[in-house]
């Protein structure tokens, strides 16, 4: 396969280092601790369509060097130094180990590729979320090929990209994407709907699409650079940094939807600590949480993951 069919990502402004990976080196150094050693660490899980999801999960962003970090712009470099191709098969080798078993990522080409290089030649097992991000408004042919060529790779789960469901509700175009979760459903994939904007689930809601998942976009505006009310002026902003506009809202929205609810930007990209952020989405009501994580974070957040499941106190049931 042609891994440059799947277009990258409109803001990305370069592409991953193809720095060569040395996977006789990886094998080496981390024989002793496969992904199959996960026993003693497990999380707390829950089931979407038949999919066993760990409520806490891998974000793609960081691996993808997309940090969302202000005008910091010399961070996205610093992430992209970092976060080679080595290390991001090692990061999702500690997170397995930690009892984190599903990836959330975009068509990052040079990413898919490395993705595949950990499942099929290193033996990693831990699942795949995955959004298109061709524009199936624009073509819905080349949607559908994006979405065969990551069956073809093994995806586990499929969802509509947030940036594009948003758009499509701006535009009123709400049939495309019904017919973008349909196909994933015709394809016997759990298939859901990605979202900033609280209108994308309201209107999925109200027009009876019927996800198996939605990816919604959650956190508190108490942290130091948090938006000013006269700011919160889109569904979401890069500067001053903020990507749930009415966190009071989507809680009142969000507890009526018996769906599953995968909550996402819940430490407002690096703003919020987890140990503010798990109890609080936990606690108001998402089903799951996806978070950007630095190998070195993965420990440590995977503890408050689970002490906050284990110490919840929420009014919405768990829908998966």
């Amino acid at each position: 396969m042609s891994y440059h069919k799947i277009d990258r990502r409109t803001f990305l402004g370069t592409s991953i280092s193809t720095t060569t990976i040395s996977l006789a080196s990886f094998s080496q150094n981390n024989e002793q601790n496969t992904p199959s050693n996960t026993n003693e660490n497990s999380l707390p899980c829950g089931n979407i369509r038949g999919l066993k999801v760990s409520r806490l999960l891998l974000g793609g962003n960081l691996l993808t060097h997309f940090t969302h970090s202000r005008d910091l712009k010399y961070v996205y470099n610093l992430c992209a130094h970092y976060n080679t191709p080595e290390k991001i098969m090692e990061t999702m080798q500690l997170a397995e180990k930690q009892g984190i078993n599903t990836l959330v990522i975009h068509t990052v080409p040079d990413i898919l590729k490395v993705l595949e290089d950990y499942r099929f030649k290193k033996g990693g097992k831990i699942q795949w979320i995955i959004c298109p991000t061709a524009y199936p408004d624009a073509d819905f042919d080349l949607y559908k090929e994006q979405v065969k060529q990551l069956i073809d790779i093994g995806l586990d789960a499929l969802y509509l990209w947030g940036v594009t469901a948003d758009r499509l509700v701006r535009e009123k175009k709400i049939s495309i994407i019904k017919k973008a979760v349909e196909l994933g459903k015709e394809n016997a994939l759990p298939s859901g709907v990605g979202a900033h904007d609280l209108e994308v689930i309201k209107v999925c809601e109200k027009e009876k699409i019927e996800p198996d998942f939605y990816i919604k976009t959650f956190h508190h505006h108490n942290y130091p650079t948090g938006p000013k009310k006269e700011q919160l002026t889109e569904p979401y902003a890069e500067i001053p940094g903020y990507w749930c506009k009415d966190p009071d809202e989507t809680i009142q929205v969000m507890k009526d939807v018996e769906i599953p609810w995968i909550a996402f930007k819940v430490m407002s990209a690096g703003a919020i600590p987890p140990e503010d952020a798990f109890p609080y989405v936990f606690n108001n009501g998402a089903d799951h949480i996806l978070a950007g994580m630095f190998d070195f974070e993965i420990e440590q957040d995977a503890k408050i993951a689970k002490n906050a499941v284990e110490n919840v106190n929420r009014t919405r049931p768990w829908r998966s």
